[in-house]
C-alpha cells in the first residue's frame, strides 16, 4: 500500500518508467540519481585535467573551461537520453582510460579536430555493431582473459598518468645516461608543497573509500583543492611547481558555459595525418575499449538492479544504441567518448531501478554548466589522486585471469604490462592478441584461435611492422 501511495501522485512517471513494476518509488529514484551523480561528478574536474594535459601534432592544448563545459553537457544530455530511451539506472560520461587514449596516443599524431573525428566514427561503428548484432559476436570472439587484462592494463596506465601528472613520478633526463627511465619526485625523493597536497589528498580519498563514503572521490578532490588554495595563498610556492593549473580562486564562481569545442570535428582528416593503418588501429582501439567496457558495466549494474532475465539485460539493444550515440556525441562536443559509468551501481545500491534516476542524474550534470570557472581552480595534485584510485579499482580484476593456464599467462601479462610501459593501449592489445595466436599455433590448437582473433592478430602484426619500418 505504501508503495502504491508513493507512486499514485506521479502515475504518469510510473507508466513511463515502470517504477511500480520494478519495485521502486519516486523517492528511491531521486535518491539513487543523486547518489550516482555524487559518485561520478569527479569526471567534470578530472576529464579536463586529462585532456588538457595532452597536446596535438601542432602543439595545441585544449581550454579547461571549454573541456568542463563539454564534459558536463555531454554527460547530462546523454544520461537523460539513457533514462528516457533505455529506461535503465545507467549514467554516462567521458570514459576514463579511453580519454587518455585520445589525449596521449591519438592527438599527438594529428589535430584535435581530427582526433575527435575518430571519436565520432567510433560511435558510428558502435551503433552499427549494436544494431546489426555483430557487437556480440566480436565480444564472444576475444578471449575473456585478454579482456580482463585490457581492463587491468588500462588501470595501471591511468594510475601512472596520475602519478606523473602530480609530479610523484618523473622522467629521468637522458643526460644522466642511466638505464632507469623514471624516478620518484624530481631528484629521487619527494619535495615541495604540491607533492604534499597530492599525498594527503590520496590518503583522504583512501580513507573515505575505506569507510564507503558516498562521493569519496569527489570529496577528496574538493578537500585537496581547498588545501591547495590555502597552501598557495599562505606559502611561497612557485607557480611552475603546480604545473599547468595554479590553484587560485577565479574572478567569479558562476559563469557562462564555453561551448567553443562543440562541432570542431574533422571526420576523416586523421587518416591522412597519421596514415591509414595507424588511424584504423586507433579507431579499432577506441571501439574495442568502448564497447567491451560498456558491455561489462551494463551487465553488472543491470544485474545488481534486477534487470536481467534469462541471462539477458532488459532493453539491451536500446541501451547499447544509446551508448554508441554517446561515444559519437563525445566527439562532436570535444569531451572524448562517453560511456556507461560503473559508478551507476552506487545509485542502484540506493534503490534506483529505472531510467528516472538517470534523468535526475543528467539534470544535475547540466546544472554544473553554471560553475565552469571552477575548472581553472583544481590543480593536478588535487585531481590526480582520483586516477590512482580508479586505477587501483580496475586492477582488482587481475584476480580473474587464469594465471595457471599456459595459453593465457603470457598474452595476458603482455597486454596489461605493455600498456603502461609503452604509454599506449594499442600496443598492449596488439601484443596480447599476437602472443595468444602464436602460443595456440605452437601448441597445435589452431582451431581455438578463431578466424576473427586470427585476423586481428595479423592486423596488429602488420601495424607493428609498418610502425617499425616507417615510424608511423
Amino acid at each position: 500500500m505504501t508503495q502504491q501511495l508513493s507512486t499514485r501522485p506521479d502515475s504518469g512517471l510510473d507508466r513511463i518508467f515502470r517504477m511500480s513494476e520494478r519495485g521502486s518509488t519516486l523517492s528511491r529514484e531521486l535518491r539513487g540519481g543523486l547518489t550516482t551523480f555524487v559518485a561520478m561528478a569527479y569526471i567534470v574536474m578530472l576529464n579536463p585535467l586529462i585532456l588538457g594535459s595532452g597536446t596535438d601534432a601542432t602543439g595545441a592544448k585544449l581550454s579547461p573551461e571549454q573541456l568542463t563545459t563539454a564534459t558536463a553537457a555531454t554527460a547530462g544530455v546523454m544520461t537523460i537520453v539513457m533514462g528516457l530511451v533505455g529506461n535503465a539506472p545507467l549514467a554516462l560520461a567521458t570514459g576514463l582510460g579511453v580519454n587518455a587514449v585520445v589525449a596521449f596516443t591519438i592527438a599527438p599524431t594529428m589535430t584535435w579536430a581530427e582526433a575527435f573525428g575518430l571519436v565520432v566514427l567510433e560511435g558510428v561503428v558502435i551503433v552499427a555493431l549494436a544494431v546489426s548484432g555483430v557487437r556480440e559476436k566480436i565480444m564472444n570472439a576475444i578471449p575473456e582473459p585478454l579482456k580482463i587484462a585490457l581492463t587491468v592494463g588500462i588501470g595501471l596506465y591511468i594510475a601512472l598518468i596520475g602519478l606523473v601528472s602530480a609530479g610523484f613520478v618523473t622522467r629521468v633526463p637522458d643526460a644522466q645516461e642511466t638505464t632507469v627511465p623514471v624516478q620518484m619526485g624530481t631528484d629521487g625523493h619527494l619535495s615541495g608543497i604540491p607533492i604534499v597536497v597530492f599525498c594527503v589528498t590520496l590518503l583522504v580519498m583512501m580513507g573515505l573509500m575505506a569507510r564507503r563514503t558516498p562521493g569519496a572521490i569527489l570529496l577528496g578532490i574538493v578537500a585537496g583543492t581547498v588545501m591547495a588554495l590555502v597552501a598557495n595563498a599562505a606559502l611561497d610556492v612557485a607557480p611552475d611547481e603546480w604545473g599547468t593549473v595554479v590553484p587560485e580562486l577565479p574572478a567569479q564562481l558562476v559563469g557562462t558555459p564555453d561551448f567553443g569545442l562543440f562541432g570542431q570535428v574533422d571526420l576523416f582528416g586523421g587518416f591522412a595525418a597519421a596514415g591509414g593503418v595507424a588511424a584504423t588501429v586507433f579507431l579499432f582501439t577506441l571501439v574495442l575499449s568502448g564497447f567491451f567496457d560498456a558491455m561489462g558495466t551494463i551487465t553488472s549494474v543491470s544485474s545488481q538492479a534486477g534487470l536481467v532475465q534469462d541471462g539477458k539485460v532488459q532493453g539491451m539493444g536500446r541501451i547499447l544504441a544509446v551508448d554508441g550515440v554517446a561515444a559519437a556525441a563525445g566527439g562532436l562536443t570535444g569531451a572524448a567518448p562517453n560511456t556507461v559509468f560503473l559508478e551507476s551501481a552506487a545509485g542502484v545500491a540506493e534503490g534506483a531501478r529505472t531510467g528516472l534516476a538517470s534523468v535526475f542524474t543528467g539534470l544535475l550534470f547540466c546544472l554544473t554548466l553554471l560553475v565552469t570557472p571552477l575548472a581553472s581552480v583544481v590543480p593536478a595534485q588535487a585531481a590526480a589522486p582520483a586516477l590512482v584510485i580508479v586505477g587501483g579499482l580496475m586492477m582488482s580484476q587481475v584476480r580473474l585471469i587464469p594465471w595457471d593456464d599456459p595459453d593465457y599467462v603470457i598474452p595476458a601479462f603482455l597486454t596489461l604490462a605493455v600498456i603502461p610501459f609503452t604509454y599506449m593501449i594499442t600496443n598492449g592489445i596488439g601484443a596480447g592478441l599476437i602472443a595468444f595466436a602464436v602460443i595456440k599455433l605452437a601448441r597445435g590448437k589452431v582451431r581455438e584461435i578463431g578466424w576473427l582473433v586470427g585476423s586481428l592478430a595479423i592486423v596488429f602484426a602488420v601495424y607493428f611492422l609498418v610502425s617499425g619500418l616507417t615510424g608511423v
